[in-house]
């Protein structure tokens, strides 16, 4: 079993560390993790990577986030797959940092790259995962706060935030995708909680690893 997964982001060093590349920087660390390297190839950096008989090709589309399609629509073509086996990962400024939602289908929500990939397949019947960036930026500066670079405390958060994905992905190949969205979906939710029962002494149960 075969699947795309695209991260969502801008090429350019000066992009790099932006929060509208939370899709890059969570392929980079899948990538990191599995010791394999991205190649430069159509459209984008693609790697592969496995997991118990499933394959995954990574893809970090070089066509900036408003053609994502172009590239999408490319690599699915390629590997001639069903839209039930691509999955795209994106930041999204309307959840709270850190707060992530799988979708198995749905609108954009106003993100271009989502958007355009919509567009270019025709559809929207294709799993998402949103990463959420938060929206604190005043009126009229949504362009510089989604552009602008990750607070010292932010990207302190990103490796957990990465794991979590990553297993939500495996957790698609496995248990299929609405079983995994039970799980990643309320996983934050859980992880609030418990910090509270320690925090005021009650007993907890752990949670398990990524």
């Amino acid at each position: 079993m075969e699947y795309l997964v695209v991260g969502l982001g801008n090429i350019g060093a000066e992009y790099a560390s932006t929060r509208h590349n939370m899709g890059f920087m969570i392929l980079d660390a899948w990538a990191q993790a599995s010791n394999v390297l991205f190649k430069t190839d159509r459209y984008g950096d693609v790697a592969e990577v496995s997991f118990k008989g499933r394959w995954f090709v990574l893809l970090k589309p070089s066509t900036y986030m408003n053609l994502s399609g172009n590239a999408v629509r490319y690599w699915m073509q390629q590997l001639h797959l069903p839209l039930e086996n691509l999955i795209v990962i994106s930041d999204d400024i309307n959840l709270p940092f850190g707060t992530l939602r799988m979708r198995a289908n749905g609108s954009s929500g106003g993100h271009n790259g989502l958007e355009d990939i919509t567009e270019k397949l025709e559809s929207d019947q294709w799993t998402r995962i949103r990463v959420g960036i938060g929206n604190d930026f005043s009126r009229g500066r949504q362009v510089d706060y989604v552009l602008g670079a990750l607070s010292a405390e932010e990207k302190a958060e990103v490796p957990e935030l990465a794991a979590r994905v990553i297993q939500g992905v495996k957790d698609i190949s496995t248990i299929g995708v609405q079983r995994a969205m039970n799980t990643l979906n309320t996983r934050k939710k859980e992880k609030e909680v418990l910090n509270k029962e320690e925090k005021s002494g009650e007993s907890r149960t752990e949670l398990p690893e990524c």
